[in-house]
């Protein structure tokens, strides 16, 4: 049977080549008294990105009470379900460098989808958004205007997307944010790797940057694992169930995929006034004939218009639309946002991010597309 829960006290052997150490101790101690760093992590893919992040989050940590995180890859967020895009602040250690764990970020954009290809252009303005964001409210420039707000070091990890359009996207996304350390991760096919140097810069540019390459390490001289290997789909997959695990209590006996798949269909979805909300689909057009029907059985990005901007809205997180009453007017849905963030809601977000199949398989009990004991947002 299939399990959903992870391991309560797992102990991978990961190893940390020194050259990694030295380069996020080198980011964390080297100019104690600078402004925190800001770095970004670049490399192609299973290079080891994700692992060096976490590694470099851990040891900033350690001298700065907390750190933000910019997550700019939709397929493998760290912090989010994929098709979000995020600006998370970690005040705790990652015990275990292999397993991701769902956060609430501060602020957060629904791409939704697990690729940036689709619209490269909202892809780079939702991240410079972010980015943006994180220096009105955490940049020592902004200390002077706002004395609540503590000055925090940043990580941004990016995709493993670096050819052709995948590329520019990532000199762009260089050339705004301007971090101070950039880590290039190289792996041995040198025609996968980024260009030497400080690629992004031109050449008339005289642009103040640590550059810092290292090398992928999949394992070392003892076979201990350095990289998590990945199955994209499956760990997609696991994320938005991980995520609408949320709806329900941590001690309430929810341990394998069927289990979860028979709690969301019979745990009660909130009655949405279908007058009280705005559609939106990214990357397609759907007749307004047709609205109601995409909609059903779907997952759909959770946004507040009137934060942001009309076109930016922030995403408060994910629902989905398990059944619509038009006759009454209701919209029914299940999610794990808390009812007095719902409440504000007023924009669904439809991209392609899809419920998993294993979630729709299910047997001997309430249908998931009944709208029985619903729960009223009004």
């Amino acid at each position: 049977m299939a399990m959903l829960s992870e391991p309560e006290n797992p102990s991978p052997n990961i190893f940390i080549p020194q050259e990694w150490s030295e380069a996020a101790d080198s980011i964390a101690y080297d100019s104690l008294t600078s402004p925190p760093p800001i770095a970004l992590i670049c490399g192609a893919k299973n290079c080891g990105k994700t692992t060096f992040s976490r590694h470099l989050l851990n040891v900033l940590l350690q001298r700065y009470r907390k750190v933000a995180y910019l997550d700019t890859d939709v397929g493998q967020p760290e912090f989010t379900p994929p098709g979000l895009l995020s600006l998370t602040v970690v005040d705790k250690p990652t015990a275990d460098l292999t397993i991701p764990c769902l956060k609430t970020p501060d602020r957060s954009f629904f791409f939704g989808d697990v690729s940036s290809k689709r619209n490269p252009t909202a892809y780079l303005t939702y991240i410079s958004t972010l980015y943006d964001y994180y220096q009105m409210e955490y940049s020592t420039s902004n200390l002077s205007e706002n004395r609540t707000k503590t000055e925090l070091p940043l990580i941004i990890n990016t995709p493993g997307w670096v050819k052709g359009v995948g590329y520019d996207m990532l000199v762009d996304m260089l050339k705004h944010m301007a971090p101070t350390h950039v880590v290039k991760i190289n792996i041995s096919a040198q025609s996968k790797n980024l260009p030497d140097g400080a690629f992004w810069l031109d050449e008339d540019s005289c642009g103040m940057v640590n550059l810092i390459e290292i090398g992928s390490a999949r394992q070392d001289s003892f076979n201990r694992s350095v990289l998590v290997q990945k199955d994209a789909r499956l760990l997609r997959d696991l994320r938005i169930m991980a995520y609408f695990r949320q709806c329900f209590p941590s001690n309430l006996k929810i341990t394998t995929i069927k289990e979860l798949a028979h709690a969301l269909a019979s745990h009660p979805p909130y009655e949405v006034p279908i007058s009280s909300i705005k559609t939106k689909h990214l990357h397609c057009q759907v007749p307004s004939s047709e609205i109601f029907y995409s909609l059903n059985a779907t997952i759909v990005g959770l946004a507040v218009s009137s934060e942001g901007s009309e076109n930016l809205p922030w995403c408060v997180g994910l629902g989905i639309v398990r059944s619509i009453d038009t006759f009454k007017g209701l919209l029914y849905v299940i999610t794990p946002v808390p009812l007095s963030t719902l409440e504000k809601v007023d924009l669904f977000l439809q991209g392609f991010i899809q419920i998993p199949t294993c979630l729709l398989q299910v047997q001997g009990c309430v249908s998931p597309y009944m709208s029985q004991n619903a729960l009223s947002t009004s």
